[in-house]
């Protein structure tokens, strides 16, 4: 059988409408910095600030994305399933028709489907094949965790600093480190920033909350270091939001059309939003190692 041509799918991954009209990129989120003090409460405060995400077995929202992957504007909606423990389903919503895309994962099988291109990728990793459409290296624990604003890993005290009496810095793994923060000493903490620190060919990328409502964010940014032609910024708006509602197995399923064509993650790559501009090989378009940089890097 011979493939079909698969349309590029820059506009079409991450449910995507192409944005004619530049804008100018928000500030980040000013994170504090300097060695500060040890800060012997941070497991208590970490714990604090994500006991609304803990509970959480299972997480459906409606998702308005807007921002840059690579060199292309992007704006669309995505429709988000999660369960615990590394589940997930979305579907990048059009305007009509069919989705743009329909994404699940289980553990560490994915699936893909372009159902307009008629193209599928079946049984891949789901942190590359994510990564791949949309510049967000994530499998489905990490991105329900991503979504809740929570974490993956046990924080590490020895590590963790005062900064002030408004931040705490906490690292809940090797190159992730997570920042709590509260408006004053009487109101609650909140997980507010969660950076991922790049080391060798691996990109840092960081992720910022805010609109908290019920305990959960409405409104992230995730950005990856840096952004650029190679890279990601994306807003997300979340809508619609349901938690410990049933999600059988089922959903985390794709019905996969007979008349569909299998695509291989490399090739998803080489026509995916990130993919080398024509006549640049990937080495020759790729921004320089973030090895060596301090953690402050995403100060701004």
């Amino acid at each position: 059988m011979t493939a079909r041509p698969l349309v590029r799918p820059a506009r079409a991954l991450v449910a995507v409408v192409a944005v004619v009209s530049a804008s100018c990129a928000a500030p980040l989120m000013k994170l504090p910095s300097g060695p500060g003090a040890p800060a012997p409460d941070a497991a208590d405060l970490l714990a604090q600030a994500t006991s609304a995400c803990r509970g959480i077995r299972t997480f459906t929202a409606e998702i308005s994305v807007s921002g840059s992957v690579g060199a292309s504007k992007t704006r669309g909606r995505l429709s988000a399933g999660l369960a615990a423990p590394a589940s997930a389903r979305l579907e990048a919503v059009a305007p009509f028709g069919e989705p743009l895309f329909i994404f699940a994962a289980t553990g560490n099988d994915a699936t893909l489907l372009l159902p307009r291109d008629r193209r599928v990728l079946e049984h891949g990793p789901p942190d590359a094949v994510l990564e791949a459409i949309s510049g967000v290296p994530l499998g489905p624990a990490e991105l329900r965790a991503t979504l809740t604003a929570c974490t993956t890993g046990a924080a590490d005290p020895t590590r963790a600093r005062q900064l002030g009496d408004l931040w705490r810095t906490v690292p809940v793994g090797p190159d992730h480190d997570v920042y709590l923060h509260r408006d004053n000493p009487s109101t609650p903490w909140r997980l507010v920033a969660s950076v991922r620190h790049g080391a060798g060919p691996r990109r840092g990328w960081r992720a910022e909350y805010r609109d908290f409502q019920n305990n959960l964010p409405h409104a992230l940014r995730l950005t990856s270091e840096p952004a650029g032609p190679s890279g990601f910024d994306l807003r997300l708006v979340l809508s619609q939001v349901e938690t410990n509602v049933p999600l059988g197995p089922e959903v985390f399923r794709v019905e996969i059309p007979a008349s569909a064509d299998p695509i291989t993650l490399d090739e998803l790559r080489q026509v995916g939003p990130l993919a080398p501009p024509r006549g640049k090989t990937q080495a020759e378009r790729s921004d320089p190692p973030l090895a060596g940089k301090p953690p402050t890097a995403y100060d701004r």
